[in-house]
């Protein structure tokens, strides 16, 4: 499925990727933000940091995108999954989704689950890699893939 020269892995993002994940969400949610008239709050992504697990996408120590992650009883969340432009559409975002999956069930959750901005292409990536849409409002759809 990815087509990448080395292999993709999901490593721990300390605070000194802190920026680099902040101006990759920005750049990438900005559009949407602006769409939609909503308000990027710079301190707003600084406090989820300390409690979300952060994680960046690297292959071959490269780093590729960063994705930001919650859990509660029922569901893993993906918070936020980011990849820089030129890594796009290469596999790359359905690789880190099933990976996800593959956490959700060794972490004995029954759902992974996020919320898309309802103009976001990446809608129709989540819908191929098996999430269902359970709910929209004027901004987000709110989606779920259960695993097993």
């Amino acid at each position: 499925m990815h087509r990448c020269a080395m292999p993709l892995e999901l490593i721990p993002a300390t605070d000194a990727r802190r920026t680099f994940a902040r101006d990759l969400t920005r750049r990438a949610m900005l559009p949407y933000y602006r769409e939609f008239d909503l308000l990027w709050i710079e301190e707003a992504f600084d406090e989820a940091w300390g409690w979300r697990e952060q994680w960046l996408v690297v292959e071959g120590g490269a780093v590729l995108g960063f994705c930001s992650l919650s859990q509660d009883r029922q569901a893993l969340f993906i918070r936020e999954l980011h990849l820089l432009p030129e890594h796009r559409g290469r596999g790359v975002g359905s690789w880190v989704l099933e990976t996800l999956a593959a956490w959700t069930v060794q972490r004995k959750l029954p759902l992974l689950r996020l919320m898309v901005f309802n103009s976001n292409p990446a809608r129709q990536l989540y819908l191929r890699q098996g999430f269902e849409e359970m709910g929209e409002d004027e901004c987000f759809v709110r989606m779920q893939r259960a695993v097993s």
